[in-house]
């Protein structure tokens, strides 16, 4: 992962409202949550989640699939885990590798 990417993620989740969502998704699994679901488990306006959904998308956070008539939002694992390894890539390497 590049710094970048990992400065992008790491602003999408320094806002409370999107952290909420992206926790309640990592908790929801790969069957994830409609945006309507989402709403009504969080308080938040369905514009507001509209917003803070796109944010969380465009930082390679979360997916989305159509089924039906509902798009259905999910954390991308994958990308987290990029960005945990990037976070941990030099874990105590000052210190000869021992945490």
């Amino acid at each position: 992962m590049k710094s970048k990417d990992a400065v992008r993620a790491l602003s999408a989740l320094a806002q409370e409202s999107r952290l909420e969502v992206f926790r309640l998704l990592v908790r929801r699994g790969s069957t994830g949550l409609a945006a309507g679901e989402l709403s009504e488990a969080l308080g938040l306006p369905p514009a507001t989640l509209s917003f803070h959904l796109k944010e969380l998308t465009y930082a390679g956070l979360l997916t989305s699939r159509r089924e039906s008539r509902s798009i259905i939002y999910s954390a991308d694992y994958a990308h987290m885990q990029k960005l945990m390894a990037f976070l941990l890539e030099n874990c105590c390497a000052d210190n000869g590798g021992k945490c």
